[in-house]
C-alpha cells in the first residue's frame, strides 16, 4: 500500500447525512474541488468509505 491518500471532494454533501457531512468536514474537505493529503492508516480508510460516493481517491508515493 501506498504510505499516503490523496482525497479529492466530487461531489456536494448537500443532500447527504449528518455524519457523512461531518466526515467530510473530519477529511478537512469543504467543498467541491477541494484535496487534502492524509497518511494511509485505518482511520483515513474508515472515512474514506464513509463517503466514498462523495470523493476519489488516489495513492501517492
Amino acid at each position: 500500500m501506498a504510505s499516503r491518500l490523496k482525497v479529492t471532494q466530487i461531489k456536494s454533501k448537500v443532500s447527504e447525512k449528518q455524519n457523512q457531512r461531518d466526515t467530510l468536514r473530519s477529511l478537512g474537505l469543504k467543498r467541491i474541488g477541494d484535496s487534502v493529503v492524509r497518511p494511509d492508516d485505518a482511520q483515513v480508510r474508515g472515512y474514506v468509505k464513509t463517503v466514498a460516493h462523495l470523493v476519489k481517491v488516489e495513492e501517492i508515493d
